[in-house]
Formats: structure tokens, sequence, C-alpha cells
């Protein structure tokens, strides 16, 4: 049997090995921080034992820090439990070869438990969570995701044992839309398509932006758990062939003072393979289209759901840095047609109108942004809300809008009595990102940072 362009069947597999062409298979959960965990495995090892029966791994993959520090407090996983294992069971239509991983080929795996019951706080759970309530109302979702991040000259231990002061990023003036690229820059974006083409991720488009050494990748429409599969799967590959070219990208939501990079999640609504997003306004041009009652609802969800799920898609204290008037990073829940002031924008043309939610960070686990925004769509949805008139203006003027957070704390704080989180994901879920943002805000709360002594050494 022959896979979908980019991916591999067992059959093709199979054939990949006895060609000499595999000789590794990386099978990969996705951590609460969003990023690929797991097991290098022979390749022949995987085809006769991992890839019907799963395999096993440590649940601490799914209950620890961005150190991956053994730490107590979590259900799923803690020193009161022994760290036991769970298992890991190979989605195998997720099957591909990774071109910058010379011989390797990765598959994407969920966690179950012992009796083969997903893990509730794994991301992809979550997300799939939020896809099965819409499919319930007879809605399915495509998502494209949009991404920016800044490239620095130099490796990543370069920049650690420099304290990440100094730091040069690989451009230095404001390239934004640009197309007369440094060299190094051309190559490192080309090489990256590339490597993300020939698994089977084509790239929508490449703009350099206006920060120096600032990037944006945009991906076509299509599965939204595929599209935020194949996104730990862009990052991945920017990091690895950035090494080789000894280059440095981070994916920081605010890397520097003033500088925002963010994860924007465009999402359409489908109907019987028909999207719905748009209303039909008979002899008017594409472009004249409107929300329709449904996208109205859909809005209205995201604007007054958004603030209380916070920490699904800012989940540092440096996640809240990004939110600055005038950043193009939003600071309040506004909406408004192709208004990038908002943090809601509706943007396209005919039946391509669709929603563009630029709250997320960079730094967000796709899975956990996108289930946020969509539990909050279907809150708005199901309960019918009606947004306020578009804002047409200047949204950071705006004062009668919701405001996002200020802190990792406050966010916190307001996901852990949001009634629509424990209703879209439920209490166990609730309690595990809620310990998990504790320990983020407390690392930050107790360490002495450069900007503290930079600020007050001489001055205290």
């Amino acid at each position: 049997m022959t896979a979908a362009p980019g991916l591999l069947s067992l059959d093709e597999l199979r054939a990949e090995i006895a060609a000499g062409r595999i000789d590794t298979v990386r099978a990969a959960v996705t951590d609460a921080q969003g990023r690929l965990k797991g097991k290098l495995y022979d390749a022949g090892h995987f085809l006769d034992q991992i890839a019907g029966s799963g395999a096993e791994m440590c649940a601490y993959v799914l209950a620890t820090d961005v150190e991956m520090r053994p730490l107590d407090g979590f259900a799923l996983s803690s020193w009161s439990t022994g760290y036991q294992d769970l298992r890991v069971r190979p989605d195998l239509g997720t099957l591909r070869r990774l071109p910058w991983l010379p011989g390797t080929a990765l598959v994407h795996a969920d966690a179950v438990d012992h009796e083969d019951r997903p893990v509730t706080v794994a991301p992809r759970q979550l997300l799939r969570r939020t896809l099965d309530r819409l499919a319930g109302l007879g809605l399915a979702v495509k998502a494209g995701l949009e991404t920016e991040f800044v490239v620095y000259h130099g490796s990543y231990e370069e920049a650690a044992a420099a304290g990440h002061q100094g730091l040069r990023p690989l451009t230095r003036d404001n390239l934004d839309y640009a197309l007369d690229h440094h060299p190094a820059q051309d190559a490192y974006l080309r090489d990256l398509a590339r490597a993300l083409a020939g698994a089977g991720l084509p790239v929508e488009a490449v703009k350099t932006e206006s920060a120096p050494g600032q990037v944006e990748v945009t991906f076509p429409y299509g599965d939204a758990l595929a599209a935020c599969d194949a996104h730990l799967l862009f990052k991945h590959a920017a990091r690895t062939v950035g090494a080789r070219a000894g280059l440095a990208p981070t994916f920081m939501a605010a890397p520097e003072t003033g500088l925002a990079n963010g994860l924007h999640l465009h999402i359409s609504l489908w109907r019987d393979g028909r999207p719905v997003l748009a209303q039909p306004r008979s002899g008017l041009r594409g472009s004249e289209q409107r929300p329709s009652e449904l996208a109205r609802h859909a809005i209205a969800g995201l604007l007054s759901g958004l603030p209380s799920l916070a920490p699904l898609y800012a989940p540092t204290p440096n996640s809240y840095k990004r939110f600055l008037p005038d950043s193009f990073a939003p600071t309040g829940l506004a909406w408004g047609i192709d208004n990038r002031t908002c943090a809601v924008r509706v943007v396209g043309h005919g039946d391509g109108l669709h929603l563009e939610v630029r709250v997320p960070g960079a730094d967000a686990n796709p899975y956990l942004a996108l289930a946020a925004a969509l539990a909050a769509v279907t809150d708005g949805i199901e309960a019918k809300r009606e947004p306020p008139a578009p804002h047409t203006g200047n949204a950071y003027q705006a004062r009668d809008v919701p405001r996002l957070p200020a802190t990792l704390g406050e966010a916190l704080a307001e996901f852990g009595r949001s009634a629509l989180a424990q209703e879209a994901f439920g209490p166990e879920v609730v309690e595990h990102y809620t310990h998990l943002g504790r320990i983020e805000r407390d690392v930050q709360r107790r360490t002495v940072t450069d900007a503290e002594r930079q600020r007050w050494f001489s001055r205290a």
C-alpha cells in the first residue's frame, strides 16, 4: 500500500529498510512544552516489535518542566507514584522520512494507559477532544499555522557559554518583505524549505520580518491535528538545519525587549465539505463577503473565552512580555476585518474567509494553543454568543475590550477558576497545566536576572 505524498506506509518503510535508505525510526511523543520526546529504534526492530504493539516510556515526559526535572505535584507521574511507565502507541498514519536526518524516519505516538485509554493531559489528546466536540456539532476544522522566529549567529552552546549576552542576529536591518537577503540567511531558508518539502511538508510562504534576524513561515491549510504535527517537525528541522549552518534559531515569544514572535492560528470551519464562515452575499464580489452567523458566534466565543485559557497559549513568564502596544501582538480581545491590531482578525476572500487568532506566541505548544482557541469557538457557537461591532481603528487604544492577562500568575488564577476550562478539558487537565505554569512562575520569581543587576546593582 502506498501512503500519501511525504508519508510512508509500513510496506514502503520495509522497502526503504531493505534498500538501506532508512535504518532508524524515531517514535515521538509531544511533551507539555510542545517538544518531540521519545526513543530511536533500529528500523527493523520498530517494524517487528513497535509498529503493532507500541512501546513504553516514563510518564514523566508529560509531567515535567522545560529542564526535564523530575518534580512532585503532578497526578500523572511523580516521586510519590514511583515514576511509572505509560504506553506509547504509534500513529502509523504519521510515519515519514526526515530528510534533515539521514537514514531516519519519524512517527508521532499517542500516550495511553495500560488499558489503552488515551492519557487526558497529553497535548494531542487535548486537541482531539476539542475536534470531537466540534464534530458533534457537524463541524470540521481546517487550520494553517504561521510562526515567527529569530535566527542568531553561533550555536546554542556558544550562546549559553556567553550567558546569552551579546547575541548577534543573522541580519541587522529591518528586512520586512525584503527580497534582497543576506547570503547566509538565503542559504538557511532554502535548506530549511528543501528539507521540509522532502518530508512532505512544503511551506506556503517564507518572508523576512521587521526585527533583525526575524523570519515568518506560513504553512498551507489542512487537517488541524496534522498541522500541529507538522509544526513540531518544522521546529525540529529549523533547529537541526540551523545547527549545521552555525546558526541558532529561537522561538521565544520575546527573545529581546520589544521583539515579539507570534504563532498565528488560521482557522476555518467546514460542514459537509463546504466552508461556513463566510456569509453568502449574492450579487457581490467575494471580497465583500462578511462573517456568517456561525462565524460571529465563533468570534464572540474567542473574545470571551481566550482570557481565561491563557496558560495553554502563553505558557511562560516570557510569553506575557510579547503583549505590548504597537507590537503587532494583541493586548486586548478585539476583532476586526483585516485589522492586525486585533486579537482576532477576519481575513480572506469569498469562501476563503477565515479567522486568524493572533494571541499565541511562538513559544506555545501548538496542540494546546489550537485546543484553547477551538474550545472558545465551541463555547461561542453552543451559547450563540454575539460579538460587539468589529473594531475599525487602532485596537491598542480601545478601552472597552477584555484585556489579556498581564502575567503568568494572573493567567493561572483565571485558568484555575475558569468554568470554560473545566467544561472543555476537565479538572485533571486544568490542575496539570496549572501546576506546570506555577513551576515556571516560581522559577522566575526566585531567579535574579541580568536585567535586575543592570538596573539596580549600583543604584540600590
